[in-house]
């Protein structure tokens, strides 16, 4: 496969280092997408089934519907092998018991403010199909949804070219506590849950992972519903000493790579020798995986810094979805981190770790997005409100601040609102 290769200098004048979400190259899909959002928004569920037949290979005939029978959740969790049921209970649990620390209360300020966090009613969340099928994204949206109490949680992903959804997903579904399941896929599942048709319901925030159209739909949407986010090909980021094991090192470069031929992986080292064994064992490594030819085609960078604290210079610039830091001093240099989705301490902490049954969240910002994103988590669907409970006492003693600023805005309605109250 081709890696890259640069010293600290090369690659910061190359443009790989300064990556970004450039949806302006998208110009088709995004016309495509714009047409998509349209539709739906004025068409509804006819628009819904002609998007169905075309991009999903299905829409429902005679006495069906896009929502998968209420009994089938529970029947598919049922049928699953019991080591694959335990394995999808056991990260729920986890996940849970994570983003439940992340729950908020009233905050109060000066006597008669107070900031109040509320859910929002209703969210929608997307689980991808295509190249896989993905219960762990299930588990990691709707758990927090669930956590922050929202009151109806939606699932949309795309059918199988009879109708059917993997039993997989619909088993994460109910163990996580989903209020319906529809089968519907791409740009016009997004556009379905920001405006609402007769069978789906409008929602107030819509989260979840996607493809290009997915995520194009979610900009569109913008403004007539929250999004989570909006998220570029998935990467990592390892910053590894000499006495790193390669193997090790090339086994989590490929794990995040198998994602996507769009996907990233870039390994930052004071040691060439190292980069050179993780190059070999990367090589040899891939010629036995099943997703070979998507590694192959995706980004994968090599650079040698010239030590450590150089490295976590150049990952909080680079920003990474995940960082993973395998070094005799891992713990301190974690401690200089600024930017970065998730943080992976040790030569264990694998990044799949994180991604299935850790406990935090897999669905983190990308593209360099981590200067100033956050993970999903239960804040994605919690909303808040500021309460004035101020008395004649408070806007006496507010009165001339607020006459004077509105008087510098020539704003004297608002002046005067103040103003006869005091008379």
């Amino acid at each position: 496969m081709p890696v890259r290769r640069f010293d600290v200098g090369s690659w910061l004048d190359s443009p790989l280092s300064r990556r970004r979400l450039d949806l302006s190259q998208f110009a088709g899909e995004r016309a495509i997408v714009a047409e998509i959002c349209a539709r739906v928004a004025a068409d509804g569920d006819a628009a819904l089934r002609e998007y169905g037949e075309r991009f999903d290979g299905w829409a429902p005939r005679k006495g069906e519907t896009f929502r998968v029978p209420e009994g089938d959740l529970a029947a598919a969790a049922n049928r699953l092998p019991t080591a694959d049921r335990a394995a999808l209970e056991f990260a729920a649990q986890r996940i849970r018991d994570f983003h439940s620390k992340q729950l908020q209360t009233v905050s109060t300020g000066p006597p008669g403010l107070k900031l109040i966090t509320r859910p929002v009613r209703r969210a929608g969340l997307y689980a991808p199909g295509g190249r896989a099928a993905y219960p762990s994204t299930v588990l990691m949206t709707v758990i927090p949804a669930r956590v922050a109490k929202v009151s109806e949680v939606v699932l949309t992903t795309p059918p199988r070219a009879d109708g059917s959804v993997p039993a997989a997903i619909l088993a994460a579904a109910h163990i996580a506590g989903v209020d319906a399941v529809y089968r519907i896929g791409g740009a016009q599942a997004i556009a379905a849950l920001a405006y609402g048709t007769t069978s789906i319901p409008r929602v107030d925030v819509v989260a979840g992972p996607g493809n290009i159209y997915v995520t194009l739909a979610k900009k569109e949407v913008f403004g007539a519903v929250g999004v989570d986010g909006i998220a570029g090909p998935t990467e990592v980021m390892v910053v590894a000493d000499a006495n790193a094991r390669p193997d090790f090192v090339a086994a989590d470069l490929a794990a995040q790579l198998e994602h996507d031929p769009l996907a990233w992986a870039v390994l930052v080292t004071d040691s060439a020798a190292l980069a050179d064994r993780v190059e070999e064992e990367l090589q040899s490594l891939i010629q036995g995986l099943d997703r070979a030819d998507i590694i192959r085609a995706a980004n994968c960078c090599l650079i040698v810094a010239g030590d450590l604290e150089q490295a976590i210079h150049l990952a909080n610039d680079f920003a990474p979805e995940h960082l993973l830091i395998v070094a005799e001093n891992a713990g301190r240099l974690a401690s200089q981190v600024e930017n970065a989705g998730a943080v992976f301490v040790g030569a264990y902490a694998t990044v799949p770790l994180g991604d299935y049954a850790a406990g935090p969240n897999h669905t983190l910002p990308t593209s360099g997005a981590a200067r100033f994103a956050s993970p999903l988590g239960v804040h994605t669907f919690l909303k808040r409100s500021s309460v004035l409970s101020l008395n004649r006492g408070d806007l006496e003693m507010l009165r001339d601040a607020v006459v004077r600023l509105a008087g510098l805005e020539g704003l004297t309605a608002h002046a005067h609102a103040v103003e006869v109250r005091l008379e």
